[in-house]
């Protein structure tokens, strides 16, 4: 695992939506060269993964009691 990928981890749900919606902006933006949006577009999916992640976890707390009732 990429140090980069450690320091995703330890963000929170929101720290990560929030740096992969700084992300979509500045790819938007336009105006970089192409190694710098190819970077920009790989931590933007590093933190689409990990902000995936945490909505999965969540998924599962909330049906977990479903299923314990049937």
């Amino acid at each position: 695992m990429t140090e980069d990928a450690r320091a995703v981890e330890a963000l929170t749900y929101e720290q990560a939506r929030d740096e992969l919606a700084a992300v979509v902006a500045g790819l938007e933006a336009g105006g970089l060269t192409l190694e710098e949006s190819l970077a920009l577009w790989e931590r933007g999916e590093t933190l689409a993964t990990h902000c995936q992640a945490w909505l999965d976890a969540a998924r599962v707390r909330v049906e977990a009691p479903e299923s314990d009732d049937a």
